[in-house]
C-alpha cells in the first residue's frame, strides 16, 4: 500500500484485511486497543512488539478508511456470534451434563 509503507494487505493471510507488514496483526486490531481498551501506541508498542511507526501507520490507516474497517469489523463480530449459537459447544454441553447429573 503506497500511502501506508507499514501496511500490507494480502489475500489469505488475517483474511486479506489490511495488517502491519509482516505480521498477522490487523489495522483493526490496533484501532481497537487504541480506540475501545484505550491503550497507548506506547502500550501497544511493548504489549506486541512494535515499533511506534507500525502503530501509527495503523492509526493514520485506520482513521483515513475508519467506515470500512468499523463495517468490517462489525461483520466479522457478528458472523462469530452467529457461529457460536449455530455450533454447540462441547464444553457447555459437558458442563449442562454434569450439572444434570450432580
Amino acid at each position: 500500500m503506497a500511502d501506508y509503507p507499514h501496511i500490507e494487505s494480502t489475500p489469505g493471510i488475517a483474511g486479506g484485511r489490511p495488517r502491519i507488514a509482516g505480521r498477522r496483526i490487523t489495522v483493526a486490531d490496533v484501532a481497537v486497543w487504541h480506540e475501545r481498551v484505550r491503550m497507548t501506541a506506547d502500550e501497544i508498542s511493548d504489549a506486541y512488539d512494535l515499533s511506534l511507526a507500525n502503530i501509527h501507520a495503523a492509526l493514520a490507516y485506520y482513521f483515513d478508511h475508519r467506515e470500512a474497517v468499523d463495517t468490517q469489523t462489525a461483520e466479522d463480530a457478528a458472523s462469530a456470534a452467529s457461529l457460536r449459537e449455530s455450533v454447540p459447544s462441547r464444553i457447555s454441553a459437558a458442563l449442562r451434563r454434569s450439572s444434570d447429573a450432580a
